[in-house]
């Protein structure tokens, strides 16, 4: 594709992209939002940067190969139900935890993350192949 406005505006659009998709993943576990949808705008985000600039471009910039981050979310995701285990309740059973700060961190924002992780590569996949 050689579309000279898509080569501008994606350089703005991927950081915006991935700063957006992060707030999403963040506010996921209280209010709507999450791992799907930041996962998904990110992809977009990526999507947008990549089309102009071909399938080389999109290797380099996620340095890694897209079903590596998809197998890794899941990953995360399934590990995230682990510590319910050594506390002797249900398999993902939110764990919480309270830094010095007053921060509530526990294990639904690390299962997000995994989800977050899984759609992007996934979605990246089917783009890596599409760009061939």
């Amino acid at each position: 594709m050689n579309s000279l406005l898509l080569h501008v505006v994606s350089r703005t659009l991927l950081p915006l992209s991935l700063v957006f998709s992060l707030y999403l993943l963040w506010r996921g576990h209280n209010e709507p939002g999450g791992g799907f949808v930041g996962g998904l705008i990110l992809a977009v985000g990526i999507i947008v940067y990549a089309l102009p600039r071909g399938r080389e471009s999109l290797l380099t910039l996620i340095r890694v190969s897209p079903e590596s981050i998809a197998g890794f979310g899941v990953l995360l995701a399934l590990v995230s139900g682990l510590p319910a285990f050594l506390h002797r309740q249900s398999f993902l059973t939110h764990q919480w935890t309270s830094t010095p700060i007053g921060l509530a961190l526990g294990t639904p924002l690390v299962f997000d993350f995994g989800v977050y992780l899984a759609v992007a590569g996934a979605v990246l996949t089917f783009l890596v192949y599409y760009l061939e």
